[in-house]
């Protein structure tokens, strides 16, 4: 069964999927990543999830037990034997973060979380008093049940050349899905999103995000630079799911929350379709404006979560990276084919356990047993998967990862090609136009 199809299915099933997912998950923990040398930051965040009624009524009434004082297995068994839960849709909680001049991440979707402080005793209390401060949701009452963790990550710096931080994702599951009334921080939230989890895995959603590479590449050099680069390089195309929330909750004391007045005037008109074309400040438009796009390190996240699912296949709805110029994108496609159709056969035929995963935007990492050695091709953090593997085999968690490893340095590879060939079309015109000139006088 695919994702398409686990997508349409009725949510019993996935529900069912879902229980498994979880146990299984419970049962096998996956091992903390060191530090790498020369970097003390961690950050955490956390994956909510909640099961939205068929009748509410019905499920206020069930919900009101408690599984404290059970095991996970047992909380799990309880909470998932109910009718309501049984008949219920699966959903995840995202948040979209605020508008902030100079912030990488300003307004992208992401899980509630943040950077760990001395007082947090471990990486999941990070993401617990985290949750707690972007969002008013606490994680240590009664009606909440921690499963475990997925697969940490490493995040870089530009390039590659720096480790930034590890990034510890934790699983919680909400056995009330009345949970009390969310207190968004204005500061670092803009609004809360529950999202089907048959969303996320319908391939009609399946969608891109066009980043600037050329503004991220030379960010400490003048303009004219980045327009050579612009001009090079066009956009990067990064998989993305756009996201069709159930519910959604606005912080209402954000500078964007109500729009400006506009008025009608030709003027004004214009400007609304101009400034678009020449600007993609997303800091600066209102939020209404940009839709939900699920990208980069979450999309890596969340891409491994439901990669879990017994019958999804997950992997087999990813898009490589690439980039937005015809010419780019035909000469990324050739030099990746094999390597692409490898990586898939791979993962069809082995899912084992899974390697520590390694982020950066478009970086590729490694880490050796005793140095920090990246590799691959490094552009400035936009947020997608590499990997580590301890052995050559294939594993399911980690499938995105796997997909990833080797892609950049072919797409640099690939990028030289064009470029080389571009430049020798070029002088090859002008030697043509020149000869010609000649004949004429």
């Amino acid at each position: 069964m695919n994702d398409g199809e686990l997508a349409k299915q009725p949510a019993p099933i996935l529900v069912q999927q879902l229980q498994s997912l979880l146990s299984g998950l419970h049962d096998n923990p996956y091992p903390a990543v060191p530090n790498p040398p020369a970097c003390n930051k961690r950050a955490s965040v956390a994956l909510i999830i909640r099961i939205r009624p068929t009748f509410p009524d019905e499920a206020t009434i069930d919900s009101s037990s408690t599984t404290q004082g059970l095991s996970v297995h047992n909380s799990l068994s309880s909470f998932f034997d109910q009718s309501w839960v049984q008949r219920g849709d699966p959903e995840i909680l995202f948040i979209k973060r605020a508008a902030r001049e100079g912030d990488r991440w300003t307004s992208h979707v992401a899980l509630p979380g943040g950077k760990h402080e001395e007082p947090d005793e471990s990486d999941k209390a990070t993401s617990i008093r985290e949750t707690a401060e972007e969002i008013g949701l606490d994680l240590t009452t009664e009606h909440s049940i921690f499963i475990g963790n997925l697969p940490e990550r490493v995040v870089t710096t530009s390039w590659g050349t720096l480790p930034l931080m590890v990034l510890c994702p934790f699983v919680f599951l909400l056995t009330r899905y009345d949970v009390p009334p969310l207190r968004l921080q204005p500061s670092e939230v803009n609004s809360v999103h529950w999202v089907s989890m048959r969303a996320l895995l319908a391939p009609s959603l399946r969608t891109y995000e066009h980043a600037d590479v050329a503004d991220r590449l030379a960010r400490r050099r003048g303009g004219f630079l980045r327009a050579i680069l612009r001009s090079m390089l066009g956009q990067m195309l990064f998989a993305a799911v756009r996201l069709i929330p159930s519910e959604t909750i606005y912080c209402n004391s954000v500078p964007d929350f109500i729009p400006p007045q506009t008025t009608l005037s030709l003027s004004t008109s214009i400007e609304n379709v101009i400034v678009p074309l020449i600007s993609r400040d997303k800091a600066s438009s209102s939020m209404y404006d940009r839709p939900l796009l699920l990208w980069g390190l979450t999309h890596g996240i969340m891409a491994d979560f439901l990669d879990l699912l017994p019958t999804s296949n997950t992997f087999k709805l990813w898009t490589w990276p690439t980039f937005s110029p015809w010419d780019l994108r035909v000469m990324v496609w050739l030099m990746t084919y094999r390597l692409h159709k490898r990586k898939v056969q791979e993962l069809d035929s082995e899912r084992q356990e899974s390697p520590t995963i390694i982020e950066e935007g478009l970086d590729t990492l490694g880490v050796q047993k005793n140095r920090w050695q990246p590799h691959g091709v490094h552009m400035d953090g936009l947020g997608l998967t590499g990997s580590q593997h301890a052995s050559n085999r294939v594993t399911s968690s980690g499938a995105i990862g796997h997909l990833l490893e080797g892609h950049y340095e072919l797409m640099r590879r690939a990028v030289l090609v064009t470029l080389i060939l571009r430049l020798g079309i070029g002088v090859g015109v002008i030697a043509l136009v020149l000869r010609r000139m000649r004949r004429r006088r």
